[in-house]
């Protein structure tokens, strides 16, 4: 690992380096470490914006939207001048703006099952910062066949939930996403934010609390939360962490696994 700084570097990330757990070559590992942040929202914004300032060497944003005036009230990597512009443009010239060492690798799609594979390929980190269903079991199973790691956020109304899952061989024995939530809940029973509301700050926490994680995990320090899943209600400003039970029959984990058949065979035409 190239351990070589500029005084630049040094200056920049002095306050990290400092720090017995990082130091330099925690922060050596920071350079070399590429994360993908899918959705450049309430959660990739602040996710984002971090993972840049803190000197991650290799940033992926993937989204298909563009900024529009209601994202303003959350999405803080975007700006009223930006209006109109696709979000991923806008979140390449925030991260930028904080810290030009750092490339920001461009993904302007919806991600879908003809993508995901090759769009996570590469990554060692992927973070999901979307919100539906549909997209976060997407991701999930194809981190899982691809052995990446997944730090997922979620927010809702005055409420976040976090957790950690380790693909492939590393999460054996460790709950995946599929043993959290089997299946997508009936279309309508869980609301979405823009049909319930979002209270602004509790996503800027809980992609500040995502991107710690990531960060975390890179340089190799702290307890994961991997296998636990951290709720947050804002409101009573209450955290708790449960422990998350492993699903013996699993339908992605377990020993006769159903799930990610499309994805497994799944050929780009």
């Amino acid at each position: 690992m190239n351990l070589d700084f500029t005084d630049h570097e040094l200056n920049r990330y002095s306050r990290h380096i400092l720090l017995d757990e990082v130091g330099a070559v925690g922060q050596a590992r920071l350079r070399a470490a590429r994360v993908l942040v899918v959705g450049a929202g309430g959660l990739g914004s602040p996710l984002l914006l971090y993972l840049a300032a803190a000197g991650v060497g290799t940033i992926g944003v993937c989204d298909g939207d563009v900024v529009e005036l209601s994202n303003l009230q959350r999405q803080v990597a975007h700006s009223a001048d930006r209006i109109g512009m696709g979000k991923v443009a806008s979140a390449v010239m925030a991260a930028g703006a904080i810290n030009p060492l750092v490339r920001v690798i461009s993904h302007d799609m919806a991600l879908s099952l003809d993508n995901v594979r090759g769009l996570i390929a590469g990554y060692d980190i992927v973070c999901d910062g979307t919100d539906n269903f549909a997209t976060r079991f997407l991701l999930a199973d194809a981190c899982y066949f691809a052995g990446i790691t997944l730090v997922s956020a979620a927010v809702l109304r005055f409420d976040g939930q976090l957790s950690m899952f380790r693909g492939g061989a590393g999460g054996a024995g460790i709950a995946c996403y599929r043993c959290l939530y089997p299946e997508a809940p009936p279309a309508g029973m869980v609301p979405s934010c823009a049909d319930a509301g979002v209270f602004g700050a509790v996503t800027g926490v809980m992609g500040t609390l995502q991107a710690t994680e990531v960060l975390k995990e890179i340089v190799g320090i702290g307890e994961s939360l991997a296998g636990r899943l951290l709720i947050w209600d804002a409101l009573a400003m209450r955290f708790r962490t449960i422990k998350l039970a492993r699903d013996p029959v699993c339908a992605l984990c377990g020993p006769a696994p159903t799930l990610g058949a499309d994805l497994a065979h799944h050929h780009h035409g």
